[in-house]
């Protein structure tokens, strides 16, 4: 008689078929390097003692005399059994136990230092959950990816206490000084994520804020979680940064929010500002019908690629005498943004392409919500700042000097180019 097989039997061969698949792989390089492990461990830890007490387990002082006596510290007895997860997996180890001798006469246990109280898993160990983590991977995925590494010891729970290790850092990292940090530029702009708040799904704005040292590498200066991109915001985290010590830059570049705008005149007023060419283009094919988006995308590049202020200049004008024919609407938007669209141009032509946008941080935006994908809403507001800023802090994402760096020694020209139209 046939047998016949239905769909869930296919499925629980498939599942039981997963489960005996990575446990039948048995690898004796993995095992020897594991009881390897356990016993540098324990040797370790018993030298670490050996120094403690002055002497090695079972053997005297070596130091002769009644100086010997003066020497002895302490007494052991016994040992106890420890669990450690390490990135060579999970084993046990014998912890030597030992009683130390205190000024007062008394004792108290001896610490080891090496294996500090409850720890049960090692540095490297919780740096690759939260490596893992920032790689775009939920708490419940990271599980299970470990799970051959480290023999079904890390759950979800132990996930998250390892994320949380890592707000120390953070804190550390957001009360720094900033005195010390020689900023000649920064780069401004704000993106909106998803977070858990009273329970429910609320969007809310990632402030950020790039500095360009007088070197030429790019480095994060602030990112803060706030309602909104309002020009309150925006001082709280301006305000901020100088309170910490940060000096007046000599140039500025943002996305052409007007909060941002008016943050800016508030606290660095008469300091040039560059408006993100990119930013403003969306601005210009948004005034459009869909028809005339390539043709106005033409005319807006051979302006902004220039070569020269004048060809600049030039352009603008030819660009603002057509659409001001053909849909008004455009032309209207360009000149919104006046002189600041060109401030570029005051500078070296060879720095011109990082100054033209803020593209430095939308390639962190772009990067930070493609690792957050899998986890569609963030725990809180604090944890997607918290993410964005370890992403950088742990190498995940890496910044590149600006293009002509040696020239950031240059000042901007005091006359911007000619806009008469």
């Amino acid at each position: 008689m046939t047998k016949v097989t239905t769909k869930s039997d296919s499925m629980q061969h498939a599942t039981e078929m997963a489960v005996d698949l990575f446990d039948n792989w048995f690898d004796p390089i993995e095992t020897e390097v594991r009881a390897r492990a356990r016993q540098f461990i324990e040797e370790l830890i018993r030298g670490e003692l050996d120094s403690a007490l002055a002497r090695p387990r079972y053997e005297r002082s070596k130091i002769a005399g009644n100086e010997a006596g003066s020497c002895v510290t302490g007494h052991r007895h016994g040992s106890r059994t420890r669990s450690l997860t390490g990135t060579f997996g999970p084993i046990e180890i014998a912890v030597p136990r030992a009683r130390l001798t205190t000024p007062d006469g008394g004792t108290s246990e001896w610490k080891s230092q090496a294996l500090r109280a409850y720890q049960r898993r090692t540095l490297a160990a919780d740096a690759l959950i939260a490596s893992s983590y920032l790689a775009g991977t939920n708490t419940r995925r990271v599980r299970r990816a470990l799970a051959a590494l480290f023999g079904g010891t890390v759950g979800k729970d132990t996930v998250s206490r390892t994320w949380r290790k890592v707000k120390g850092d953070w804190d550390a990292w957001n009360s720094r000084s900033l005195a010390d940090e020689p900023i000649v530029r920064l780069i401004l702009d704000g993106t909106v994520v998803r977070v858990r708040l009273d329970r429910k799904a609320t969007s809310i704005s990632l402030l950020v804020v790039l500095g360009v040292r007088a070197d030429g590498q790019k480095v994060l200066l602030a990112i803060k979680s706030m309602g909104g991109e309002s020009a309150e915001a925006w001082r709280t985290v301006l305000g901020d940064l100088i309170k910490r010590g940060l000096k007046r830059p000599e140039f500025l570049i943002v996305d052409g929010a007007p909060g941002l705008d008016k943050a800016i005149a508030t606290v660095w007023d008469g300091v040039p500002v560059q408006r993100c060419t990119v930013h403003k283009h969306r601005n210009l094919l948004a005034h459009a019908p869909e028809r005339l988006h390539d043709e106005i995308t033409a005319d807006y590049n051979d302006m902004i690629y220039a070569t020269t202020p004048e060809e600049i200049a030039a352009c603008r004008k030819a660009f603002l005498r057509k659409w001001r024919l053909k849909h008004r609407a455009v032309a209207d938007s360009l000149e919104e943004a006046g002189d600041r669209l060109f401030t570029f141009a005051r500078l070296p032509p060879s720095q011109w392409r990082s100054l033209r946008t803020t593209n430095a941080i939308e390639r962190l935006h772009e990067e930070f919500k493609r690792r957050i994908k899998t986890q569609t809403v963030l725990p809180s507001a604090d944890t997607a700042a918290m993410m964005f800023w370890a992403l950088l802090a742990s190498g995940q994402i890496s910044m590149r000097k600006v293009d002509d760096w040696q020239t950031l020694a240059t000042k901007p020209i005091d006359q911007p180019i000619d806009l008469a139209a």
